[in-house]
């Protein structure tokens, strides 16, 4: 693969849609640090290689591309949905999500008070006030809330210890063609369905498993994103906790040539599926988590970005870069590497840390400020300046599948009966 010094870091982030989602409201668009923008396009330079060409898209514009079709703008210390926030510690600031329905009670438990959607906030910038980065990580660690310190400086900051090194998640092999492989996609919201949705662009045959108790909640976000992620794919819903189900969702799963999960290992272990005896009979396993396999963290893309330590900072305090883009460059990341020969054998397991593959594009540089023109920003790259070019949507082709809509078709096509 080539080395991130393939594209200037600074273009690519100006023509990738970022800086418009980064900044306050009522401020500039700010370049963020490090070279994200450029990681993403030598990870679809890699995709376009493995597939001759076929699948063509850029990563630098993937990583906005969700706000392209939902028109989120930048909101500074808040992320472009509204659902996190950026607060002051003790000894520094962290990132905290609450989206999901049960995170004010989670919430409320970590800082040991009664709170609700209207008082969550205001109390745990409170607490925060009072405790440290590292004590807000070991309470939300246990208690399952999306959200981590910032590292002020990953070389040396005390709160690096919260997840260990992770492989080098650099596709370093031969390119595999994956036209035709049967992909079994268990994840849900950005990442694990943007590696799906590329893996399907290049011929892969892809069907999606829910549960009944779970479904995908992207079906809840903006339906045209959604198709744009999920047309083509096929639909099955099983329940596990029905053993006709269950016997089928394994079947489906020794049938699979490819596995995605973005969910800690203990869901599908739950379900009775053993990612080392899939690996073992020659599948590739995708495994996507906020901080690796082996650390028991949750974490949106928001989240997860910023305590790896990508924020944007101007004169005041940080604000949160781009939207979710952690998500979207594990996706590319996961895409990538389902599409590259492993070393050893013919099964993988890819532990794909959201959190490492953000950090991994950190080099140390600094935000930018771009300057206006009176009719637009530009930014000063080494060979010129460059516009800063908003959001951008690729083509919507195809429906995404209702719920369950292919189960009967897929598992009698592959001969499970239940």
């Amino acid at each position: 693969m080539t080395s991130n010094a393939s594209y200037d870091p600074v273009r690519a982030w100006a023509e990738s849609g970022v800086p418009h989602l980064t900044g306050r409201p009522d401020g500039p668009p700010l370049v963020p640090p490090g070279h994200a923008a450029a990681r993403a396009r030598e990870l679809t330079d890699w995709i376009r290689t493995a597939t001759s060409g076929s699948v063509d898209v850029d990563g630098a514009t993937i990583l906005a591309e969700r706000a392209a079709f939902t028109g989120q703008r930048r909101r500074g210390p808040l992320t472009p949905g509204g659902a996190g926030r950026l607060l002051p510690a003790a000894d520094g600031w962290v990132a905290v999500s609450c989206a999901r329905p049960d995170d004010p009670l989670l919430l409320g438990a970590l800082i040991e008070r009664e709170v609700d959607h209207t008082t969550v906030w205001p109390a745990l910038a409170d607490w925060l006030h009072e405790h440290t980065r590292a004590e807000f990580d070991e309470r939300a660690t246990l208690l399952g809330v999306a959200g981590g310190g910032i590292p002020e400086n990953r070389a040396t900051d005390e709160i690096e210890s919260v997840d260990a090194p992770h492989a080098d998640l650099t596709p370093h092999g031969d390119p595999r063609s994956v036209d035709g492989l049967l992909v079994v996609d268990f994840s849900a919201l950005w990442a694990g369905p943007l590696c799906a949705h590329l893996l399907g662009l290049a011929g892969a045959r892809v069907v999606k498993v829910e549960t009944p108790a779970r479904p995908d909640g992207a079906r809840r976000g903006d339906a045209d994103f959604y198709r744009l992620l999920h047309g083509g794919h096929e639909s099955v819903v099983l329940d596990p906790a029905v053993d006709p189900d269950r016997t089928a969702l394994h079947r489906l799963v020794d049938a699979a040539d490819v596995v995605i999960e973005a969910s800690r290992p203990r869901a599908l272990r739950g379900f009775g599926l053993s990612s080392e005896d899939f690996v073992a009979s020659g599948g590739t396993w995708i495994s996507i988590t906020a901080a690796g396999r082996d650390f028991d963290r949750i974490g949106f893309g928001d989240d997860v970005a910023a305590s790896a330590g990508l924020v944007a900072r101007d004169d005041l305090d940080p604000v949160f870069v781009g939207d979710a883009i952690a998500d979207p460059l594990a996706g590319l990341t996961a895409a990538a590497l389902a599409m590259s020969r492993p070393a050893h054998g013919p099964g993988a397991l890819w532990d794909i840390s959201m959190r490492a593959t953000v950090a991994a594009t950190l080099d140390g540089t600094a935000t930018r400020t771009p300057r206006h023109d009176g009719r637009r920003w530009l930014v000063d790259t080494d060979s010129a300046a460059v516009e800063l070019a908003p959001p951008r949507p690729r083509a919507v082709t195809g429906d995404a599948p209702a719920p369950g809509r292919d189960t009967d078709a897929v598992l009698a096509d592959l001969g499970i009966t239940r």
